[in-house]
Parts: C-alpha cells; sequence; structure tokens
C-alpha cells in the first residue's frame, strides 16, 4: 500500500477514479459526494505521508549502523620481521648408521671344559682383561711330556757328540773308517733334530695352556656369554675346523658412521673438494635419533672408489669420538656434511613456512597492508631456522607471528619483530 512512486496528485486521481460519486464537476456546493470525496482524499494523503516518512526513517536508521559496524572492524594485527641475512655454509643431510670400528667373535682356540667366565654380560672390558678360563691341565700334561722328550734328546745328542769325536780320532790314527765317522755324525744330527722338536712341542704346549685364558683384545663392550661354565669348548687355530663362539666384542672409542651419497651429491662435494685442496678435514655434524640438535660431530675418514649401479649411491663414513661409550654400533643418527663454503643466506623461522601441497609458502604483508603468499625454496633447518635458498628478497616483510588471522588478499595490521640471530649462528643446532 506503500508507494512511494505515486505522487498526492496521483492518488487524489485514484481516489475520485474508485469512488465516482465524489467528483464535484458539475455537481452542486454543498452536495454529500462532495464532502464525501473530500474526506477520502485527505485519508489516502495522509496514508502516503506517513509511509514516506516511515521508508526515510528506517533508511537513515540503517545506514547509520552499517557505518558504526564498519568503522569498529579493523585488521587483524600481525608480527613481521625482514628475513635474517648470515653467511651460511651449504650443507648436504644424510641418514647414517654407526658401526664399529674394531669387531671380533671370541673363540677359543683351544678344546676344553670351560672353568670360569669373569665379565658380566654387556659391560665395558678394557685390553688384556681375563674373560674365560679353559682347562688347561691336558695342555700341562702335554708340556711335561714335551719337556721329558727334550731332556731324552739332549742326552742322545750329548752321546753321539761323543762318539763322533772318539770316530773321528781314530780315524786320524787309521784305527777307524770314513763309513764310521759318517754314521756318528748321522746319530749326532739326528739327536739335534730330537732337540729341536722337543723344544717345539714344548712352545706348542705352552701357546696351549696361555689360550685357556681368553683375554680381551681391545677396549670395547661384551655381549653375553653364549656357553656356560662346565661346557665343553671346541677350539682350534685353524680356520677350516669348527669351533666354538663365547661371546663377541665391539669397540666402542671411536665409532664409525656410515651413510650413503647420491650421485648428485657426491659430485656437488667431489667438486667443492677439488677447489680446495689442502683445506682442513671435512667436519660432519651429527644428531641422534632422539634429538632436534646437532651435538656431535664427526671427520669424514673414508669415501669408497665406486658408485653402486644398482642403487646409484657411494659409500662413505665419518669417524666420531665416544669417550663416553654413549654411542653404540647399530643406532641411527642424521649427519650434515658441508659442501660449499659460507655465503649470504636468508633465513626465516620454521614456523613461518607453510606447506601447500608440493611447494613451501611464506606470507609476507605488502606497504598497504596486503598478506601476500610467495612460494620458496628450502634449505636445512639451523637453530630453529629455515634457510630459504629462493623466493624472498632482503626486503621482504615476513610474518612470523600470527599466521591464523593472515589470510591471502586480506588487511592485516603489520607489527614490527625481530628474528634471533643468536640461534643461526650456532651450526650445531638442527
Amino acid at each position: 500500500m506503500n508507494r512511494p512512486d505515486i505522487v498526492p496528485e496521483q492518488l487524489k486521481e485514484r481516489a475520485l477514479e474508485d469512488f465516482p460519486g465524489s467528483r464535484t464537476d458539475g455537481v452542486e456546493p454543498g452536495q454529500p459526494g462532495k464532502r464525501r470525496a473530500r474526506s477520502i482524499w485527505f485519508w489516502v494523503l495522509g496514508l502516503a505521508l506517513v509511509a514516506a516518512a516511515g521508508a526515510s526513517w528506517s533508511e537513515l536508521s540503517h545506514g547509520g549502523k552499517s557505518e558504526t559496524a564498519q568503522a569498529s572492524i579493523t585488521p587483524p594485527q600481525v608480527t613481521v620481521s625482514k628475513p635474517l641475512l648470515r653467511d651460511v655454509d651449504t650443507q648436504i643431510g644424510f641418514l647414517g648408521q654407526f658401526s664399529a670400528v674394531d669387531y671380533v667373535e671370541l673363540r677359543a682356540q683351544v678344546g676344553g671344559t670351560l672353568t670360569e667366565i669373569h665379565f658380566e654380560d654387556g659391560q665395558i672390558v678394557h685390553k688384556g682383561d681375563l674373560l674365560f678360563v679353559i682347562d688347561s691341565r691336558p695342555y700341562e700334561i702335554r708340556l711335561s711330556q714335551a719337556n721329558a722328550q727334550l731332556k731324552a734328546a739332549s742326552s742322545r745328542l750329548l752321546l753321539a757328540a761323543s762318539q763322533l769325536r772318539r770316530a773321528q780320532k781314530l780315524k786320524l790314527d787309521e784305527f777307524a773308517t770314513a763309513e764310521s765317522v759318517d754314521q756318528r755324525t748321522n746319530e749326532r744330527d739326528a739327536a739335534q733334530a730330537a732337540i729341536d722338536d722337543a723344544e717345539a712341542q714344548i712352545r706348542d704346549a705352552q701357546f696351549d695352556i696361555e689360550h685357556c685364558r681368553i683375554v680381551a683384545p681391545f677396549t670395547g663392550r661384551i655381549g653375553r656369554h653364549l656357553p656356560s661354565v662346565g661346557s665343553l669348548i671346541a677350539g682350534s687355530r685353524f680356520a677350516s675346523s669348527p669351533t666354538t663362539l663365547l661371546t663377541t666384542l665391539v669397540s666402542l672409542d671411536p665409532i664409525y658412521l656410515d651413510f650413503d651419497m647420491s650421485e648428485s651429491d657426491y659430485l656437488t662435494f667431489a667438486r667443492q673438494r677439488a677447489n680446495n685442496r689442502g683445506a682442513p678435514a671435512d667436519q660432519v655434524d651429527i644428531s641422534l635419533s632422539d634429538e632436534n640438535r646437532f651435538t656431535r660431530s664427526g671427520t669424514l675418514q673414508f669415501v669408497d672408489n665406486a658408485l653402486n649401479p644398482s642403487s646409484g649411491t657411494i659409500h662413505a663414513r665419518a669417524i666420531v669420538p665416544n669417550p663416553d661409550f654413549f654411542l653404540t654400533p647399530g643406532a641411527f643418527a642424521r649427519l650434515r656434511l658441508a659442501v660449499a663454503p659460507p655465503a649470504p643466506t636468508l633465513m626465516v623461522p620454521d614456523t613461518a613456512v607453510l606447506l601447500d601441497q608440493s611447494q613451501h609458502i611464506v606470507m609476507t604483508v605488502s606497504p598497504d597492508g596486503t598478506v601476500v603468499a610467495k612460494s620458496v625454496e628450502i634449505g636445512d633447518l639451523r637453530g630453529g631456522l629455515r634457510v630459504i635458498r629462493a623466493g624472498l628478497t632482503p626486503e621482504d616483510l615476513v610474518i612470523i607471528d600470527g599466521l591464523v588471522s593472515a589470510a591471502p588478499g586480506s588487511k592485516v595490521t603489520p607489527q614490527a619483530g625481530t628474528i634471533g640471530a643468536a640461534e643461526a649462528s650456532s651450526s650445531n643446532q638442527g
């Protein structure tokens, strides 16, 4: 009913059309139809004015509230900072596994009954420590027999030497023949050979007696003992003969860290090494599987002489000090190897780098306060800071806090922040 597009004149005409008897044309003044038409016209005009006033008031009230609401909404605040610029060397990360420098299976070189065990399973033993004792009485008996043979052979040698001297004297007086002298000489040589054999038997028996006591060949951690006291041990000095495995022993200080380089990583490393001949030994930074920092270091010791054609990798090995014997063979660790000298590099907090499907994104703020997402190429992690290889400039304002409120294309209110430089300067953090 409220039609603002209808003016009062049109309302009047429509009222006259709806009530034909109300027209005043040709009607004498004072007739009832004229009074009725005038009252209807005033009634319609009043309704139109009320409707127009209500519409104007509604528009004014709603417009004021919208402007107030818009004025109360401000862009969210975020903390921004320029990327940290530091000289950082290029490093490649690998996954390695520790192995012992020395590893030995302790086997008996003599057979017999195991009579003593002088260690606890898994303990640290030192070079020369007594580990096992095998019953040595059979070998002591053989040693006594060899000593007796030596005495007998020595007596025969004395007799043969005396007879040879008499035969030689008689031959000079022509009372003995040359054949007699040759015979006595042969008896003397045979007696000497018997002495040599008896002495060899003595040394052999002494060797067996010594090896009835098995000692640690080097310092390291010993495994569990396999035979128990009272077991019959099969021992031999020959590899082809069956022997009894007693236990194993591994050295711990230093310890190897083995890893494999891909062909591309090896070429990068080899070119850098060729350009820096005479440089100090290559250092590797090491982080154990339960650590998030690189707390240990070692030295690259060995790179194999050929790539494995099936895997396309080349084997390498670092040697790592382990004075506290904490590292153990078989454990895994991450390591970093520097392949390029330090160069100016941009770094941002790792929390500021977002993963978007197959690419990494860093949120930045433009001069007009608009959030701009930039695709970046990342490097390794240094003390909680991520190395940015490409995609940022030193003047970009990176959002380091408040990423939840920073949608690409939205407006934000930037506040200045700082990126810690102390952690970035430490190469032993990850």
